[in-house]
């Protein structure tokens, strides 16, 4: 062991100095696609949004990187789909509780303009939740197909907040606060708020909660009227069966239905279903890469997820019981 050292000065002398830089956190790569199942020219994207609905950046398991936010993907894959003209439909693949307003509108929105611009079919599918903002989202697609067991609706927008004024005085804390005017620090979690203030607040959830309904009206007439829309957006959740009786959705399926209607929707015999990924990342059927289902409503999750968006006032598209 003593000649180790003189050795390797004496290599590195006659042979030239190598520095060798391993990344312990290689930086993030590009998009690329994979095949998922069929053939044939035609490609059809499978979309996957599932999770809480958001526009954070998520923490890989570690915590020492930050993947992008769910809106994010879906802009970047969007973007690679439209460059891609093989690409004749989009297969929007949904399990969520939904998430904030601005979040789900967003990706609303990248769906709807993307169908204009391309004219590419889009079906939803719900494979499991399409609560509130997961619905929001379908309402961008030509045809909702929902599995049996799926759980749909909660048309509706809430905002939260802890008074927590009781608890900090029992623990000899007190708030100050200097401020511009008496309404700056309107929703305060430090005070109770006033009954001014509560209706300020009731006034931009009604007009967040009109905007919603006009959303789904727009994707479901002239299978529903506004009225009809109205009626049913006052929070309450809907089974398939019941979802498929209201004409919130147009069938009841499985995934593997919403390829083979898109396929006769498009008049097509052969088309390949694919997705986007990054290296490292592996999908190998059209279920793989879904999150936790919350057709088992896990109130641990969704409260986890919904209190790390609420480091402040959110208003939310959001089912969380």
């Amino acid at each position: 062991m003593k000649y180790t050292w003189p050795i390797l000065l004496v290599f590195i002398v006659f042979t030239g100095c190598a520095i060798v830089k391993i990344p312990l956190f290689p930086s993030a790569q590009g998009l690329e696609e994979q095949v998922l199942e069929g053939e044939g020219q035609a490609k059809i994207l499978l979309l996957d949004i599932s999770d809480v609905i958001s526009d954070k950046k998520k923490a890989n398991g570690i915590g020492f990187r930050q993947r992008a936010s769910l809106v994010a993907r879906i802009k970047e894959e969007i973007q690679k789909a439209e460059k891609d003209k093989a690409v004749v439909g989009i297969i929007v693949r949904i399990n969520s509780p939904g998430g904030t307003v601005a979040a789900t509108d967003t990706i609303y929105h990248e769906l709807v303009e993307f169908k204009k611009r391309t004219g590419a079919r889009i079906i939803a599918c719900v494979t499991g939740l399409a609560a509130s903002g997961g619905y929001y989202v379908t309402s961008a697609a030509d045809e909702i197909i929902a599995h049996p067991t799926s759980i749909t609706g909660n048309i509706g927008v809430i905002a939260m907040k802890f008074n927590v004024e009781q608890f900090l005085s029992k623990i000899g804390i007190q708030e100050e606060t200097i401020k511009s005017a008496d309404k700056k620090d309107i929703w305060s979690p430090l005070r109770p708020s006033t009954p001014e203030e509560t209706e300020i607040i009731q006034t931009v959830i009604n007009t967040l909660h009109e905007r919603f309904v006009e959303v789904v009206y727009a994707g479901r007439r002239p299978r529903l009227t506004k009225e009809e829309v109205e009626r049913l957006a006052d929070g309450r959740i809907f089974t398939a069966e019941q979802a498929l009786e209201v004409k919130l959705i147009d069938r009841i399926g499985y995934l593997d239905d919403a390829v083979k209607e898109m396929k006769s929707s498009l008049t097509l015999k052969e088309a390949k279903v694919v997705t986007y990924y990054r290296p490292g990342s592996y999908k190998g059927t059209i279920y793989s890469g879904s999150a936790t289902p919350y057709q088992e409503i896990n109130l641990i999750t969704i409260n986890g997820d919904l209190l790390s968006l609420m480091p402040k006032v959110q208003f939310m598209y959001l089912w969380a019981p």
